[in-house]
């Protein structure tokens, strides 16, 4: 199933709508069989709960202060989670490329107001799972409930790990993290976006990153 996102009342992307286009969301289920054996009958009804959604740059799908209700796999493109202090400054927690989940966990989980917002950064493809969905999933296939725990724990892990980073690490530790967590998005978002999420200026990025190339 394949659907194109939309605002419902202008330009608020807090209320989008889904139009159906015929496509299976094989790249999902390609994922998920990679660490877990599925059938075809069960390879069908994840299909049959899978949301095939596409963003436009910047479209926002997650607000903070409102319910996640949804997680989102990312089939192309890349989103991005972020929070915003009291001064108006944005701090990226995650980016999601390819092949990655992105959600705000603890919103998803216990179906409170987000402390996160989440937007595409890129013209992006996703697929949804609804909280609702993927509870079912967990009661008719098991197996999926260890998926998702792991998935959940190393978010928790990655979310911990990034805090200590913040807090230990010089700028250049925290680019090299980044270039080895996310080594296809190097050159492929904005400066500012990479400066933003290891907590510098993007000129301080600039002469840091044009140090390194000539030490190499």
């Amino acid at each position: 199933m394949r659907y194109l996102v939309y605002p419902v009342q202008g330009n608020d992307t807090s209320v989008y709508k889904s139009v159906y286009l015929p496509m299976t969301c094989t790249n999902v289920i390609t994922n998920l069989s990679r660490h877990i054996s599925l059938t075809k009958e069960e390879c069908d009804l994840i299909s049959s709960k899978v949301r095939q959604v596409e963003l436009k740059r910047k479209k926002v799908i997650i607000h903070e202060g409102q319910v996640a209700k949804d997680v989102a796999f990312v089939l192309s493109g890349c989103l991005r989670s972020y929070s915003v202090d009291d001064n108006g400054f944005e701090h990226i927690l995650q980016f999601a490329p390819a092949e990655w989940w992105i959600t705000d966990m603890y919103s998803f989980i216990a179906q409170q107001p987000a402390y996160l917002t989440v937007e595409a950064i890129t013209d992006s493809e996703i697929a949804l799972l609804s909280r609702k969905d993927q509870l079912d999933l967990f009661d008719q296939i098991p197996k999926l409930e260890r998926y998702f725990r792991i998935l959940t724990e190393n978010s928790l892990v990655g979310t911990r790990q990034r805090l200590i980073d913040n807090l230990s690490l010089t700028a250049k530790q925290r680019y090299e993290n980044f270039c080895n967590l996310y080594p296809s998005l190097i050159n492929e978002i904005p400066q500012k976006l990479i400066a933003e999420y290891i907590g510098v200026t993007p000129e301080f990025l600039s002469k840091m990153r044009t140090q390194l190339l000539r030490s190499r």
